[in-house]
């Protein structure tokens, strides 16, 4: 039994000598890191959101039975488009970028049946002044 309990023992300190040699291979790129973070940095300019995706457009009757009829900056107006298409259960099971349109889509979809996701801005965008 005493054999069996050294044994044991050494396959413990094995363990726990893993880890610390881990700890040396983690140790080596914050050094190469150290190095890179020395370089002089150039000063990010603050990203200035787009005027056009900004302003305010007012969707037509169509458009506005699905996102509502206060005017709209484009970009919410998708926002909106997929909450009701998400809420409607109007995406393809099957091939996740199409949109099956029910009645109130289809007139803003001039019509069709389906429509690819890449489309949808762009029949959208007719129906917003």
């Amino acid at each position: 039994m005493a054999k069996a309990k050294k044994a044991t023992t050494k396959k413990a300190a094995a363990k726990k000598a893993a880890p610390k040699k881990a700890a040396k291979k983690a140790a080596a790129p914050k050094k190469a890191a150290a190095k890179k973070a020395a370089a002089p940095k150039k000063a990010k300019t603050a990203r200035k959101p787009n005027a056009a995706f900004m302003k305010a457009l007012t969707p037509s009757a169509a458009l506005a039975a699905v996102v509502g009829a206060s005017p709209l900056p484009r970009t919410e107006v998708v926002k909106k488009l997929w909450a009701y298409i998400k809420k409607n259960g109007l995406q393809d099971a099957k091939n996740k970028r199409n949109i099956n349109a029910d009645a109130k889509l289809k007139e803003v979809f001039g019509g069709k049946t389906t429509v690819s996701m890449f489309d949808m801005t762009k029949l959208v965008s007719k129906h917003l002044k």
